[in-house]
């Protein structure tokens, strides 16, 4: 299993474009990707999971992913939260 913690820089969060573009991306990858946010894991292949989690700007979560391609999950989900989820 990889983590990472990174901060959320939408201006209005985890809302549904930015969740949904998260997991679409998500999905490409064959490992189990989740987020930890305050007391709550959120499955982040699941839109109404994200959402649910009801993450903020400036908020930080920490990314898990585990399986066989986690590390190339891990990245390019850190790297797609630090370009703005298309938002």
């Amino acid at each position: 299993m990889v983590t990472q913690k990174i901060q959320i820089n939408n201006p209005a969060g985890l809302h549904l474009k930015p969740a949904g573009n998260l997991c679409k991306a998500a999905m490409r990858y064959r490992s189990m990707i989740t987020f930890r946010f305050r007391d709550t894991t959120a499955n982040a292949k699941s839109v109404l999971s994200v959402l649910g989690a009801c993450v903020k700007c400036g908020d930080e979560i920490e990314l898990m992913c585990e399986g066989s391609d986690e590390q190339e999950a891990l990245s390019a989900l850190v790297a797609l939260i630090q370009a703005g989820l298309g938002d």
